[in-house]
């Protein structure tokens, strides 16, 4: 094994050294970051749904917590606040479909009047096309249709595929988040055996102090999706577009999705005041919606996001854009919950006296420890115990 002559290594100058131990320890570190990273993205479909239920979980685990103090047994709480959400959803869902259903109709008349209108313009405005022309354009796009009609069918084919593997990770989320739901704690004191014995009660304080964050972050985001829904429902109203609680409705729930949710629902809003009501108004309604989303964006989400998961504003905004470019949507939605945790753990497991017991707001529990192999001297004096 060939060894450095201590001759040729004092000859290097000390900072050179120094530079280059910082240097293949930092590829080290990004190495092993690019094998999570590429683990993470072919497990994706596991990844993702675990991610949502825990999400999920934070957002519901306060009410099953409130329901078990109250002697209601862990399961039923569970299976009334998982039946209570889903209702909800589904009938938020519901009431847009058949809003959006009762309202086709007029829709497509308002839709074929404004055909008419551009056609109008486009012939006896400023452009004077004739109607040869009109109908050439026409008849080329159907042809350019019928041309690609092949890789219509196989991008239907992909659509369809992408609706199986949404369905299968909704069914996953779903049975996640019940044990998430019935049996956190269990899991979460399953997961410490694994720590060693001298940090074990350091690991679990982060651990809770994390989930606490993630809670959090949960609230604030809703509080920002009722901000947006609001705001655009109000100008909505104020210009006259049809649909006005549906597509408030949209908004709020596109508005869990941290930027990206808001431009698309915010598109269909300004697409149905186009249709319904003409350009002018649609162009107000594209202001109202920029306006809404420059206040989340510069605002709330760093503001009200920041304050409850005790971030910086820059790392949340910073957070978002790292990850929509790093994983597209899924990347945007979980970025910021898992900066939270990191944070909030990395924070505890730095404090050399963890926190007392009721500072750290702990996951699903029915209040006692389940027993262990471990003994109590194992686990570690004064480790914290569930609420």
């Amino acid at each position: 094994m060939l060894s450095e002559d201590p001759d040729v290594t004092a000859s290097v100058p000390r900072g050179l050294r120094v530079c280059a131990a910082l240097a293949w320890r930092f590829l080290v570190v990004i190495a092993a970051l690019y094998v999570v990273v590429e683990m993470v993205g072919y497990l994706g479909v596991v990844v993702i749904p675990v991610s949502i239920a825990l999400l999920l979980a934070a957002l519901l685990a306060p009410a099953v917590r409130r329901l078990v103090q109250l002697r209601v047994p862990r399961g039923l709480a569970t299976a009334v606040v998982m039946i209570g959400g889903l209702g909800l959803v589904g009938g938020l869902l519901t009431f847009v479909i058949v809003q959006f259903t009762d309202g086709l109709p007029a829709l497509q008349q308002q839709l074929t009047e404004s055909l008419n209108q551009i056609e109008d313009w486009l012939i006896n405005g400023p452009l004077h096309l004739r109607e040869t022309q009109i109908e050439d354009a026409v008849n080329s796009a159907i042809g350019m249709i019928q041309q690609n009609q092949a890789a219509l069918t196989s991008s239907a084919l992909t659509t369809a595929g992408t609706v199986g593997e949404f369905l299968t990770g909704l069914l996953l989320t779903l049975f996640v988040l019940i044990f998430f739901l019935v049996g956190g704690n269990d899991i979460w004191n399953f997961l410490m055996r694994g720590v060693p014995r001298h940090v074990r009660t350091r690991a679990d304080t982060a651990g809770r102090k994390g989930f606490a964050s993630l809670v959090s972050y949960v609230r604030a985001t809703a509080a920002v999706a009722v901000v947006d829904a609001v705001g655009i429902g109000i100008g909505l109203w104020i210009v006259g577009v049809p649909l006005v609680i549906p597509l408030s409705t949209l908004v709020f729930l596109g508005a869990f999705i941290p930027i990206i949710g808001a431009v698309v629902t915010g598109a269909v809003a300004v697409l149905v005041a186009l249709v319904t009501n003409g350009f002018v108004t649609a162009l107000i309604v594209l202001a109202i919606v920029v306006g809404v989303m420059q206040l989340e964006g510069h605002v709330l989400q760093p503001l009200l996001l920041g304050r409850a998961v005790k971030l910086h504003p820059l790392a949340v905004v910073l957070a978002i854009t790292v990850g929509l470019v790093a994983a597209g949507i899924p990347g945007a939605l979980l970025s910021v919950p898992l900066l939270a945790v990191l944070n909030a753990g990395i924070k505890s497991l730095i404090n050399d006296s963890p926190p007392a017991q009721d500072d750290v707001d702990v996951p699903a529990d029915d209040g006692a420890r389940p027993e262990s192999e471990d003994s109590p001297e194992e686990v570690g004096e004064g480790a914290p115990e569930p609420r």
